[in-house]
């Protein structure tokens, strides 16, 4: 894919550094990865299961929103999908809006040196 960037963030994105990366963002601290009604549906129907199935199995209720289960792994956590072998996604074409808007976070227009540790991706404009 190449450099991309995002209008109000002084940063770009090399998707080619993903290639030479150990997943620093898939894995590490505990944290949430929200995932929406639609984003659900999509889910249950990639793994030909019924939506309230992949809920139980796949999914913690925090307050009035679901994100997806972790997993331990050798750096701390990991989402339930992610392919320990392969260092990567293992839904990648389904991954939710929150994974497909890394590292375009407004959390990181201000905590950038958060950013840089975690991908060595970032260029700055």
């Amino acid at each position: 894919m190449g450099i991309i960037k995002h209008e109000g963030y002084d940063y770009a994105f090399d998707t080619d550094a993903c290639k030479l990366c150990e997943s620093k963002c898939c894995v590490g601290e505990s944290g949430y990865i929200w995932v929406n009604r639609e984003e659900i549906l999509a889910f249950a129907d990639f793994l030909n299961i019924k939506a309230e199935e992949f809920i139980l199995k796949y999914l913690r209720k925090i307050n009035f929103r679901y994100t997806l289960k972790e997993i331990k792994h050798k750096s701390g956590f990991a989402c339930v999908f992610f392919d320990s072998e392969k260092r990567g996604c293992g839904v990648y074409d389904i991954r939710p809006s929150q994974c497909r808007s890394f590292p375009f976070w407004e959390y990181f227009k201000t905590h950038k040196k958060d950013l840089e540790d975690e991908c060595i991706g970032i260029l700055p404009l």
